[in-house]
């Protein structure tokens, strides 16, 4: 056995999400009187990095401040877009959107081909399952719950004093749940932010090509190691 241990994202990598998010996203829009949408494709990009940044994103996009793909340098050291956005705006989209997507959060969403059985034969091989997201903590243990019933040993997402993702701290607290050594873990993703948490947390990592981000974008931010199934991600694991 190659890992005792297998921590996924949850966007992009074992849930197809954007239904959902796309819908929340412009929903929180048309609430605050803001004129534009976000398409599906678009919000794509959007997420990753928590709702609050997602907000700042969207705004920016549909004020015609920024576009793809410079809006994913908000909340990274090359941000130069949130400071010219309203943070009283997001705040208050930040109070719609949270509890609209926690009531909508299941409508459009399910799994990528492949994914629950994955989870399924990690977990007789023995290795521990996790599953770490930048989503609303509240949104994470109810779509895991609900979707994968009984196959996390672990799921965490966004929360008061807790850094998110790409910090280490997420994947540092969830490694302490799991009771395992991070030589022993590996973490699955699907965007840039998971290439950055897996070097910051110092596991292993491997990228599926499903998801958020082309093979051509994950390439170009540093991923060597991918999958293209389900079935590809069970050997890269368990060797």
């Amino acid at each position: 056995m190659k890992y005792k241990a297998a921590v996924f994202d949850m966007d992009g990598t074992i849930l197809d999400t954007v239904g959902d998010l796309t819908d929340a996203i412009n929903h929180t829009l048309e609430t605050l009187g803001l004129s534009g949408t976000v398409s599906y494709e678009d919000a794509k990009f959007m997420f990753g990095s928590g709702v609050r940044v997602a907000l700042i994103r969207a705004v920016a996009m549909i004020k015609g401040i920024a576009s793809v793909p410079g809006l994913l340098n908000v909340g990274t050291d090359r941000d130069d877009i949130t400071e010219q956005v309203d943070p009283d705006l997001i705040s208050k989209a930040e109070g719609i959107m949270k509890p609209y997507y926690a009531a909508h959060n299941d409508i459009k969403t399910g799994q990528y081909p492949g994914t629950g059985r994955l989870l399924e034969d990690l977990r007789s091989a023995g290795i521990k399952t996790a599953v770490v997201s930048n989503k609303p903590d509240e949104s994470v243990r109810a779509l895991s719950d609900k979707l994968f019933p009984g196959l996390f040993d672990a799921a965490i997402g966004e929360q008061p004093g807790l850094k998110r993702k790409p910090a280490p701290d997420m994947i540092e607290k969830t490694l302490r749940e799991l009771n395992t050594d991070r030589k022993d873990a590996v973490y699955i993703g699907d965007s840039e932010i998971d290439l950055q948490t897996a070097e910051n947390s110092g596991l292993d990592c491997i990228t599926v090509t499903w998801g958020f981000r082309s093979r051509e974008f994950l390439t170009e931010h540093g991923a060597v190691t991918f999958a293209d199934s389900a079935s590809d991600v069970f050997k890269l694991i368990h060797g």
